[in-house]
């Protein structure tokens, strides 16, 4: 991490690309604390700022817009009032009467932007994706107004910018992907003067912009996106994700309350269990500074104090075996077989193109070509669709003498044990096999990673919390936290 030194290895002042989540700005005593941090650090590092909408008002944006595509009049008219009053009492509480007549009519902006759309999918009775990416993202306009205005009220120079400016993605609204060169070259264009005159930028999360200018939003929980694609467009020395928790831990301590934070994972490993459900990170955050090797901090804003953990390409790790355990509680099986007719890659082809053509990921897949079987686990959110979905792709089999069958299997958890040094470690599923067997707990399917990289087991949703349990005391992870972190200290 960068301390002291006033000199990066590019022989220039370390540049931090710092995010705030929306509990680091939940409130205006949380947007004083971030406004703190940054001034601290700007002392002896040159920083970029991307904020989250305050806590909870990407969620009420959503429902409002919903609720008003369905006829609703008057509900959406009390999240305008609420959301002009979350952001004005921040406001009055912590800006001084010149930043208030810059940012309050921004504010007011957003807000009739809000009432404008919402009036009219209550007129039309409908809501496209288009018009859903901008008003979903006004909460992070606002944020990042307040933001700038509350450094500025505390000494430090700082610009709200719009990631409309900066990110140029493709257009599927809902969840955009970025075009990397065209938008590295405008973030560096649009953000060299503030750098040369010393301004801060504070950026909206979450949203970018087609060639056109039209508004994208890159998914939910996409600022931690925008901060690593910023921070590689920038070549910042690190990325900071400032979030509510202490760092990356060896397994939710909801489920294991002697769980410990991970001092340093790798790329990888950070993808691997934020694709199986880790809340810390959104699953695309790694790939924009994998290639520039960037490393990533994850810190909690609400103690600035703890050293958190470091997301850098290769990991120390105290010994052989699994690092950290993540789940998904809930999920489904779903087993499709066909008959002789119908040959497996038929089958398979089909059946993932249908998965395709929904969107839908899986979790785990298992294959029995032989048996012409196919399984595979998703998300319990997708099942209705992704039913649907093959039950249509395979109507006429289903109709024809049933050659082939659909079954489901409801309420599983998906375990998934993670480790890059897993790899080439004989004896990993072995004992894991053993720790689960000692508590009676069945696994109902089996998959591993050609890269080594994770074993994930399906079990009943009810075993989730005893699973996860017995695979992280086998592993003695209750206690590499700590030798993992003087590992890395010996290493330094």
């Amino acid at each position: 991490m960068i301390k002291e030194n006033p000199v990066s290895s590019k022989g220039r002042k370390p540049l931090i690309t710092m995010k705030f989540g929306g509990t680091s700005v939940g409130s205006a005593e949380r947007m004083k604390s971030v406004a703190e941090i940054v001034g601290d650090h700007a002392q002896r590092a040159e920083v970029v700022v991307v904020v989250s909408a305050m806590g909870g008002v990407t969620d009420m944006l959503i429902r409002a817009a919903n609720e008003a595509s369905q006829g609703d009049r008057e509900n959406w008219k009390n999240v305008r009032r609420e959301l002009a009053h979350r952001h004005r009492e921040a406001a009055d509480q912590l800006l001084k009467a010149a930043e208030q007549a810059t940012v309050l009519p921004r504010l007011a902006d957003a807000v009739a932007d809000f009432e404008n759309l919402c009036s009219g999918f209550s007129l039309v009775r409908e809501v496209t994706p288009r018009a859903m990416d901008t008003l979903s993202s006004l909460g992070e306009v606002m944020s990042a107004n307040l933001v700038a205005a509350i450094l500025r009220s505390c000494g430090t120079p700082a610009e709200a910018i719009d990631a409309t400016e900066l990110i140029v993605t493709d257009e599927h609204f809902g969840n955009a992907s970025p075009i990397f060169d065209e938008t590295n070259a405008k973030t560096r264009q649009r953000l060299a003067g503030l750098r040369r005159q010393g301004v801060i930028p504070v950026i909206t999360g979450f949203r970018g912009a087609t060639r056109s200018g039209a508004c994208t939003t890159l998914g939910r929980g996409g600022s931690d996106y925008s901060a690593t694609i910023v921070g590689a467009a920038m070549d910042s020395d690190e990325v900071w994700i400032w979030t509510d928790v202490d760092g990356v831990m060896t397994t939710d301590p909801r489920l294991v309350p002697e769980a410990r934070i991970l001092p340093e994972i790798s790329y990888r490993e950070a993808i691997e269990l934020s694709f199986f459900g880790a809340k810390v990170l959104h699953p695309k955050t790694i790939q924009p500074v994998m290639k520039k090797k960037i490393p990533v901090w994850i810190k909690n804003s609400f103690n600035p104090s703890c050293p958190g953990t470091c997301i850098v390409p290769s990991a120390a790790n105290s010994h052989k075996g699994v690092k950290a355990i993540t789940s998904v509680s809930k999920a489904d099986l779903i087993t499709i077989s066909g008959k002789e007719s119908l040959t497996f890659p038929q089958l398979a082809a089909r059946a993932f193109e249908s998965l395709s053509l929904e969107e839908v990921s899986t979790l785990i897949v298992t294959q029995s070509s032989a048996d012409n079987v196919l399984c595979f686990a998703i998300h319990d959110a997708d099942l209705r669709r992704v039913k649907a979905r093959l039950e249509k792709t395979f109507e006429l089999e289903m109709l024809h003498n049933d050659r082939v069958s659909i079954e489901i299997m409801p309420h599983i958890a998906i375990v998934v044990a993670i480790s890059e040094d897993m790899k080439g470690t004989p004896g990993i599923s072995g004992r894991a096999f053993g720790a689960l067997g000692r508590r009676g707990i069945n696994i109902i399917a089996i998959a591993q990673g050609s890269s080594e990289l994770s074993i994930s087991f399906a079990v009943k949703a009810t075993d989730v919390k005893e699973a996860v349990k017995a695979i992280h005391e086998e592993f003695r992870l209750k206690e590499s936290g700590a030798k993992s972190q003087e590992a890395i200290e010996g290493k330094r």
